[in-house]
């Protein structure tokens, strides 16, 4: 009879717990998803309507005028295409050489490895500044190029780090039977710690890839006069400061016929849409990435 009550009051216990747990979850995942799903039941509510008020999750007059009104844009194009390709070009090679340092600073027969990681470490905190940085970017002659966009965040401190740590938890034998087998630096990089270290990768790729979609000043500073080099970022950058000063959309930036119509989008429209607009090609690409996102994050977060 003892054993069963304290069996009865265990289980009772495991049963408090897991409806606490569920109801905490039940409440994160609410405050977490509402903005979302405002913003996107706004950008999908009529304009005229959603000056009233009163939207929540779910739009009361649905239309797709608001991502119509902002496709007019003759610049939009070319800012996606450029923002698709900077995007890709900058993950792929910015992962590749901040796995290389990171690679070469894990190595325990690297005699400058306390003095460089030293480097790395202080560049996270003391910045030459803005000014200095477009010296440079001007110096280099990289004003009005696309590599503008791929260069200067090719290595990042934060993310070295990261890799480093993760590096630092792999076995170094593996590296010494390599070696006896005849293998050189490059193929033990590409062969043996590339495919062991893809859930941390596959981190900093989303970290990377995000950086780079959202980044709208350095075409600001270095390629705002170049129309052929604008992003999708800088282009909604401006509908947004259109829409936010002047109250509607600047009908000198659109295409014949649509000015038209500007004048029925209230600004609070536009912006819900651009904001869905910038967001949906992450949340699309993040479900992919997600399994090695937490995995890679908990591993490098703990081994030294």
């Amino acid at each position: 009879m003892a054993t069963k009550r304290v069996l009865n009051k265990s289980t009772y216990k495991d049963y408090l717990f897991d409806i606490l747990n569920y109801t905490f979850l039940i409440i994160v995942m609410i405050v977490t998803l509402y903005p979302f799903l405002n913003v996107l039941a706004i950008s999908l509510n009529e304009s005229t309507d959603t000056v009233r008020g009163g939207i929540y999750i779910w739009p009361r007059e649905f239309t797709f005028n608001n991502y119509l009104e902002i496709a007019k844009y003759d610049n939009l194009i070319t800012g996606f295409t450029n923002s698709v390709l900077r995007t890709v070009i900058g993950t792929v090679f910015g992962v590749f050489i901040q796995a290389m340092v990171a690679f070469t600073l894990s190595r325990t027969d690297f005699q400058g490895r306390r003095f460089v990681s030293t480097v790395i470490v202080l560049t996270m905190y003391f910045s030459g500044g803005l000014i200095p940085g477009y010296m440079l970017i001007r110096d280099l002659h990289l004003m009005n190029t696309f590599w503008v966009y791929i260069l200067p965040g090719l290595v990042s401190a934060f993310n070295i780090i990261i890799i480093r740590s993760f590096m630092d938890g792999l076995p170094f034998s593996l590296q010494e039977s390599a070696k006896m087998d005849g293998a050189n630096d490059f193929t033990i990089f590409y062969k043996i710690i590339l495919p062991l270290c893809k859930p941390v990768l596959a981190t900093i790729a989303l970290f990377v890839a995000v950086g780079q979609w959202n980044n709208w000043f350095d075409n600001y500073l270095y390629n705002s006069m170049n129309e052929n080099l604008t992003t999708l970022q800088y282009e909604l950058m401006k509908i947004l400061e259109n829409t936010t000063m002047g109250g509607n959309v600047d009908a000198n930036q659109m295409r014949p016929n649509a000015a038209q119509q500007a004048q029925m989008v209230s600004p609070e429209s536009i912006k819900m849409a651009i904001t869905m607009v910038t967001v949906i090609p992450i949340v699309l690409v993040y479900p992919f990435l997600q399994k090695y996102f937490i995995q890679g994050m908990t591993l490098g977060a703990v081994k030294q």
